[in-house]
Order: C-alpha cells, then sequence, then structure tokens
C-alpha cells in the first residue's frame, strides 16, 4: 500500500506528492517547491514521518514541475529519473523564469531515463511508466496498478486537461494519449493531476468537457 502525501508550492499553485510504502521508503513527485519556506515545509514532513528518500522524478521538465529538483537532489543525493526528452524541456526553464521575474535554481542533469513499458521501486512498490506526450514534448506518468492511482501531471485534471501553447505541445497527441491510453486503466483510477483537486477516470470519461467533445466529433 501507498501513502500519497500532496503539497501546493509555488505561484503556480503546482502539486508535488510524496509517496512512500510500509518500508518507509519513499519518493518524491515533481518538486514545485520555490520559496525556502516551501523547501523547509517539504523537508520537516519527510523527516517528522522519518522517511527514507529513494529517487526524485519528473512526470516533465516545465518550471512549476523542477523548482526543487536542485534542493532535493543536493538533499538526499538521489537518483533524479526522468524520460530522455526532459533534457530538451529544462533548458526552457531560466528563459520562463525570467520572464515571470522567477529565478529558480538551475536543475541537475538526470540521472536516470524512463519511457513507456519501464518500471520506477522504491521499497516494496513499483510504479508503471507511461509516455503521455501532448502537453510536453516529454512527458510521462506513473501508475500504481495495484491502488489504482496515476500520478499524471499535466496531462489530466479534474473538467480540463493540459494546456498545449507551450513549446512542443500538441492538441492531437495529448487526446490520443488521455482517450486511448489513460482513460483505458479503468473507470476506478484515482487520478493525482499536477496542478488542482483529484479526479476519477469515470468522472471525466463523463463529465469533463474535452472528453466529451472529443468523443463525440
Amino acid at each position: 500500500m501507498i501513502h500519497v502525501k500532496s503539497f501546493v508550492f509555488s505561484p503556480y499553485q503546482e502539486n508535488t506528492y510524496v509517496l512512500h510504502d510500509e518500508t518507509h521508503a519513499c519518493l518524491i513527485i515533481d518538486p514545485g517547491c520555490y520559496e525556502p519556506s516551501e523547501k523547509a515545509e517539504l523537508a520537516a514532513y519527510i523527516e517528522s514521518s522519518g522517511l527514507r528518500v529513494e529517487k526524485l522524478l519528473n512526470t516533465h521538465g516545465h518550471i512549476d514541475h523542477v523548482f526543487g529538483n536542485k534542493f532535493v537532489k543536493d538533499t538526499y543525493g538521489v537518483p533524479y529519473v526522468t524520460h530522455k526528452i526532459v533534457v530538451e524541456e529544462l533548458a526552457w526553464v531560466a528563459q520562463f523564469g525570467a520572464a515571470m521575474g522567477l529565478y529558480p535554481d538551475p536543475s541537475p542533469a538526470p540521472d536516470e531515463f524512463v519511457e513507456e513499458g519501464d518500471t520506477v521501486s522504491f521499497g516494496n512498490t513499483v510504479l508503471e511508466v507511461l509516455f503521455t506526450p501532448g502537453h510536453s514534448p516529454g512527458h510521462i506518468s506513473f501508475f500504481h496498478r495495484e491502488s489504482d492511482q496515476l500520478f499524471s501531471g499535466d496531462v489530466l485534471f479534474r473538467g480540463s486537461i493540459g494546456r498545449v501553447d507551450l513549446p512542443g505541445g500538441d492538441y492531437e497527441t495529448l487526446m490520443e494519449v488521455i482517450v486511448e491510453k489513460v482513460l483505458p486503466l479503468g473507470e476506478e483510477v484515482t487520478v493525482y493531476s499536477g496542478h488542482g483537486p483529484t479526479t476519477t477516470m469515470g468522472e471525466e470519461r463523463r463529465h469533463n468537457p474535452f472528453i466529451l467533445q472529443y468523443n463525440g466529433r
């Protein structure tokens, strides 16, 4: 069984997730902590919970999801795991930050690359890697099949989808991923999105206006 702790960080209101299992091993998905107080909050939770950080994961390389990469890497010395295309996405971070008046610490380079069909493990837990581009070219999502939980990054939100107007975004690709790969995971799957509240596949299949429009065209 995995336990999920979420934090809402930065001006982008990004969801950072800490997952741990019964071994107290944990991993951090998309650390969006920008302010020193946010970094301290993340570290305090990990310490007070007696957790052992084993990996840092990025679903993609957009600025709001990588603010805390250097902090996590420097603090815990763990492997940074993502898709190989994310290296190209990280190159845009400083430019986007400057345009918003934000100056994050540069992200370290990834240590390990994963792609569709690979797995990421921590403690006794295994997450499946899904290649889910469209919002960004190198986007991946992480699925815990035993508990029907998907960590979708910016692919699917409650009542919405990831934006496609940033470099490398593509609407058709994103919708194909959602309809052909994400929704078939099952009606009961809980979706932990990169922004906003959790949802379920069934809820989005029935009510998400983007999905309804795409399926009905």
